[in-house]
């Protein structure tokens, strides 16, 4: 049996965790746990993903997040449970709860896995390192197997019949240790977007070459003027130029455009994993080698800062 930490926001469950239940029914029956306060309805929504078993953590110290005292109710769910693997999404939280997990039991995390084989006694996994630009086949036997699942590693679905779902409340013993790190405080994000840009019939991708956050307004222009969505790799994300719902690739977006541009973007594996199924690429790049201009449809060799205002300005031109 696999136990997945769900995560949940307003809205129920999270479309990561949602993914991460998907993956893991592949693998075993599934249980999961809450820690706090949940949605309503959301014990009926893990049994929509296959879900036989919920087991939510109660009490104050449950109120705020905290990587520790989560880990204390993760570990009582598996104890409870004798689940052979523990799982959740590869997000920042699910991370850090599995890490402490991990640590805890004197086992190895393996954190943003992809695929999976074996079996029960050895499980491997392949995960992302190095950005995401290289998979590590990583075995795991000890048990439990402690592994998080990369964002959009899988499409979330529900099973094919929903489970009858059993809620077990656990109030697990919390030590003064657990409490040193919590949350005090929260402020709501930027909303979700990136339906949008999985349905965009074209698509204008920026990378690094961007050079900074103020580095965006030609290609957003560019997008606008051809009534499309502005897609990013991982890098710009991870510098916190440009939202999350704005990436491409294995852990963003997966996007089937009838026309991308990438503009300034080498083309790492994981973000050509989320824009293979594009029907025409133009790259603009000043490497005439980036692996993104080998494999595109077409290649402009220059700087995206000198080349994408000019396209810009044609377009406009030719509009009158």
């Amino acid at each position: 049996m696999i136990l997945v930490m769900a995560e949940t926001d307003a809205g129920g469950v999270t479309e990561v965790s949602r993914e991460t239940l998907t993956f893991a029914r592949a693998l075993d029956e599934v249980h999961a746990v809450l820690v706090g306060t949940a949605p309503d309805g959301a014990a009926a929504e893990l049994g929509a993903y296959g879900v036989t078993a919920v087991h939510h953590a109660v009490g104050e110290a449950f109120s705020a997040y905290g990587g520790a005292v989560w880990a204390t109710a993760v570990r009582a769910a598996q104890a409870a449970t004798g689940a052979t693997a523990v799982t959740a999404a590869g997000t920042p939280r699910g991370n850090e709860v599995l890490a402490h997990l991990a640590a805890r039991l004197g086992v190895p995390m393996a954190a943003n896995v992809v695929a999976t084989s074996g079996d029960a006694a050895s499980l491997v996994v392949s995960r992302q390192v190095v950005g995401g630009a290289v998979l590590e086949r990583m075995r795991l036997d000890d048990r439990p197997a402690v592994f998080s699942v990369a964002g959009h590693a899988v499409e979330a679905h529900p099973a094919a019949t929903a489970a009858p779902v059993e809620v077990r409340e656990l109030t697990p013993e919390v030590t003064d240790a657990d409490l040193v790190a919590r949350v005090v405080s929260t402020e709501p994000g930027e909303p979700d977007r990136s339906g949008s840009l999985r349905s965009a019939r074209v698509v204008v991708g920026a990378g690094r070459g961007a050079g900074s956050a103020d580095g965006f307004d030609a290609v957003l222009e560019l997008a606008g003027l051809l009534d499309g969505a502005l897609g990013v790799s991982r890098v710009v994300t991870s510098l916190g130029w440009r939202p999350h719902h704005e990436q491409v690739g294995q852990t963003g977006s997966r996007i089937s455009p009838d026309v991308y541009l990438p503009c300034g973007i080498s083309g790492a594996i994981q973000h050509w994993a989320g824009c293979e199924s594009s029907k025409t690429i133009v790259a603009i790049n000043t490497d005439p080698d980036a692996p993104m201009v080998t494999r595109a449809t077409y290649a402009v060799i220059g700087d995206m800062h000198e080349i994408v205002p000019a396209i810009s300005e044609e377009i406009r031109r030719r509009r009158g």
